[in-house]
């Protein structure tokens, strides 16, 4: 069992993220209690509930169970000004949001009405379709509480922090940030809806993105905390609308397209996913989940299908590990190239 002389002994090593100074040195070490195989501290930073307060968990925990603590418990809490204005820099370099970036690039919000329709998957691919055909892109797995990007593309690295910036992973071009980076053993998250907001504006304000043409984001399905965050945050963002041909998929999806008609947001069109099945043996089409249901959502959103995406795994590449990324070669792969040239040419760029 881990004792209190040995948790101070550990935290004496780590800084807050923001003002660079041991945990120890700032009095930060607010509570420490050690009951039976749980060890429970609460902590004071200089910004909590930010991209690097999940970092500085982390960190924190990782520390922690090498020095012997089976398992971890963290609070955290709020500095006193006072400390913070005598330990901060007031020289700080300006930080660059991505918000600033509207006029240059263009931001997708890939949604559907609920899930299990093949959300992520269309966000991904056509991410990567994109960076395939030369362009600069981003993604953000904003599904805070269904977080799958990482897995989905293969991504087994979590972002650096140079200084008070996190530095998104790079995989097939595409730049990745994901709430899963921030998670320890997917654990589960439970925060309600102001906190979620605040952390996704981190991913815009705190992420040190390249100059990007596009980002991709993956939102959660449904109209909920999330969605309406992103709205108000990206006024110009525009929407597609992803849905599978069955009509109870189409009819909640056509929600999600009334919420980005109301706040002014263009919808590029609705991806049909897992529109058929094609038999490998005979080539015969079978309509799984029904048809009509990508045509009928378009007519009453007042816009197009851009594709008809078919049920089908990606070809296994066993150097290459990314369950859910279909190869350029691959029939599917094929689909998402046309639908990136579609995105390509609706909006300009």
């Amino acid at each position: 069992m881990i004792t209190e002389e040995q948790v101070r002994k550990v935290l004496e090593g780590v800084q807050d993220p923001h003002l660079h100074t041991s945990l120890t040195e700032l009095d930060a070490i607010k509570e420490i209690k050690v009951k039976e195989k749980l060890l429970s501290l609460k902590l004071a930073i200089a910004q909590p509930g930010t991209a690097e307060q999940m970092q500085l968990q982390q960190e924190v925990v990782t520390a922690l169970k090498e020095a012997g603590a089976e398992s971890v418990g963290l609070r955290f809490e709020k500095l006193p000004d006072e400390v913070i204005a005598q330990y901060g820099s007031a020289g700080e370099e300006e930080s660059k949001s991505l918000l600033d970036s509207t006029d240059k690039t263009t931001f997708i919000s890939v949604t559907s009405g609920k899930g299990g329709v093949g959300k992520s998957t269309v966000s991904v691919n056509l991410a990567v379709s994109l960076a395939r055909q030369g362009k600069k892109v981003g993604i953000i797995d904003a599904d805070i509480y269904g977080f799958s990007v990482p897995d989905m593309m293969g991504i087994e690295e979590r972002p650096k922090v140079v200084g008070e910036r996190i530095h998104p992973v790079d995989r097939f071009g595409v730049q990745v940030i994901s709430m899963g980076f921030f998670v320890e053993d997917n654990s589960p998250i439970i925060w309600r809806g102001p906190m979620l907001g605040k952390m996704l504006n981190n991913f815009f304000n705190e992420v040190e993105w390249d100059d990007l043409d596009f980002l991709i984001l993956d939102l959660p399905p449904g109209t909920g905390d999330v969605a309406l965050d992103i709205h108000s945050m990206l006024p110009q963002s525009k929407e597609i609308i992803v849905t599978t041909p069955h009509a109870t998929a189409a009819f909640v999806a056509a929600r999600a397209g009334a919420m980005a008609i109301k706040t002014e947001h263009e919808i590029l069109g609705v991806v049909e996913n897992m529109a058929y099945f094609e038999s490998k043996v005979t080539g015969e089409k079978e309509y799984v989940f029904g048809q009509g249901g990508g045509d009928k959502l378009a007519e009453e959103l007042k816009t197009s299908v851009l594709a008809q995406v078919p049920l089908g795994q990606p070809d296994h590449n066993e150097e290459v590990f990314a369950p859910s990324i279909y190869d350029e070669t691959h029939q599917i792969g094929q689909l998402y190239k046309e639908l990136a040239a579609q995105v390509i040419n609706k909006t300009g760029k």
